[in-house]
């Protein structure tokens, strides 16, 4: 080791691992501020690390997201979550389960390629993976049974319920 610290870009280096490594491991402290006049207000690090927990950390979120209840929907109740009422949320259903798209406004929203399914249920359209509105059921009608689809369509459904479920 004592051969390769013989060139000046070698030892460059090496006097910077170590004064980085010396910052990782010994962070310097910075003291309160007493002229604010506000002792108990934690004051964090240099190095950017609270020293207190009321300090905070940054990967917090500044509120915690709305909150959903599990609710059970029928396709009436269903249909105002279509991206054109008050408050905008986007809902659809794939093989009875409801999931929130209102992230994705881009593809289901009245304008988006998916935007026939908002607030409807979108079991057949996905599982024939067809954006045809005659694959939608009325509101005022029965849910779909779905008992006509081929083992390879309720696949297809089954697999796009997976992905929404992972979102």
């Amino acid at each position: 080791m004592p051969s390769d610290l013989g060139t000046p870009v070698n030892t460059a280096l090496f006097i910077y691992i170590l004064y980085s490594v010396q910052r990782i491991l010994f962070p310097s402290v910075t003291k309160r501020s007493s002229s604010s006049g506000d002792s108990s207000s934690p004051v964090p690090t240099r190095a950017g690390i609270p020293n207190e927990f009321k300090a905070g950390y940054s990967w917090m979120p500044k509120s915690h997201p709305p909150t959903v209840l599990f609710k059970l929907y029928t396709p009436k109740s269903l249909e105002p979550f279509n991206g054109n009422e008050k408050d905008g949320r986007i809902l659809l259903a794939i093989n009875r389960i409801v999931f929130d798209v209102t992230a994705g406004r881009n593809f289901y929203g009245p304008n988006g390629m998916y935007g026939n399914f908002a607030g409807r249920d979108a079991s057949r359209g996905m599982a024939k993976q067809s954006f045809d509105l005659e694959m939608l059921t009325p509101v005022d009608q029965p849910i779909d049974k779905l008992e006509d689809l081929k083992p390879e369509e309720i696949d297809n459904m089954k697999g796009e319920s997976l992905i929404y479920a992972e979102r």
